[in-house]
């Protein structure tokens, strides 16, 4: 008799598509349980852009590498980490764990999925509101947080490498300043 899918539950699908940028939920075997919108994408990506219902054998390779660590007879839940790189803008991190759900079922794999540099962005976003960033500092800071060096920033927004410093002088300020008013 086939198990119910656990993840069928509209409500359950929109927590867990906000959780990662993707993530797929395999057996221990390999069948799909359930795979993000975002998680096709990279799969897809992974696959050179051949559409498939199969988990792409990088992504695979690390679960089994989870897979295994249970044979060696570690009692600590294991997380496996690794990057991926896509293309040369985009970086994918990838963490394979375990998801026991019911003690009754084998626990499945999951597999979260994030482009590292998507990531980075929001993060910039947010600290661009938190730290109050002058619209200028703000470009400034969304480039240095994903990535590109003082001359990148420099040649993107046709301004001196000495402006460049400048502003993240200025951001650096800011952001101590924020620090030392937050109370505990």
């Amino acid at each position: 008799m086939e198990q119910p899918n656990p993840f069928n539950s509209v409500f359950l699908q929109g927590i867990i598509e906000g959780l990662a940028d993707g993530i797929l939920i395999l057996t221990s075997q390999g069948e799909q349980i359930y795979r993000s919108l975002n998680a096709q994408h990279f799969c897809r990506k992974l696959n050179c852009g051949k559409p498939t219902t199969q988990v792409p054998k990088l992504l695979w390779r690390l679960c089994q590498a989870l897979i295994d660590s249970c044979t060696i007879g570690s009692d600590r839940p294991v997380v496996i980490e690794s990057e991926i790189r896509l293309e040369p803008s985009t970086i994918l991190r990838v963490r394979v764990k375990w998801l026991a759900l019911e003690e009754t079922h084998p626990p499945y794999l999951v597999v979260l999925l994030e482009d590292r540099r998507q990531s980075l962005l929001n993060r910039a976003i947010a600290e661009i509101q938190q730290y109050k960033l002058s619209p200028q500092q703000a470009k400034v800071w969304m480039l240095r947080r994903t990535g590109y060096t003082y001359r990148e920033i420099a040649t993107n927004l046709y301004i001196t490498i000495n402006t460049v410093k400048r502003h993240l002088k200025a951001i650096s300020y800011k952001r101590e300043q924020a620090i030392d008013t937050i109370e505990y």
